[in-house]
């Protein structure tokens, strides 16, 4: 599903612009993305959390070659479902 999809489910439901529509989603995940960016966690209630964290520094393995190669610590966006849309998923 794309962004062009979500808008054009809510228009399908609400029947406002999509041009409209097409702002209000940009903002949602524009807010969304800034707030991640900034370092805070983002809850959706019914959906789930949002947050940054920091995976460490780990050794993994070059699949060609079988070489030990030196991961570098890094950032990863966090996704955890709510317990509720968990239900739903195993429903």
């Amino acid at each position: 599903m794309t962004k062009a999809d979500i808008v054009e489910k809510i228009y399908e439901k609400l029947g406002i612009t999509k041009k409209d529509i097409a702002k209000v989603v940009d903002m949602v995940f524009t807010t969304m993305r800034e707030e991640i960016l900034s370092g805070n966690s983002v809850k959706v209630s019914g959906f789930g959390n949002f947050e940054v964290k920091v995976r460490g520094r780990r050794v993994g393995r070059n699949p060609k070659t079988g070489d030990e190669v030196i991961i570098p610590p890094r950032y990863v966006v966090s996704f955890k479902p709510s317990h509720l849309f968990k239900e739903e998923v195993n429903a």
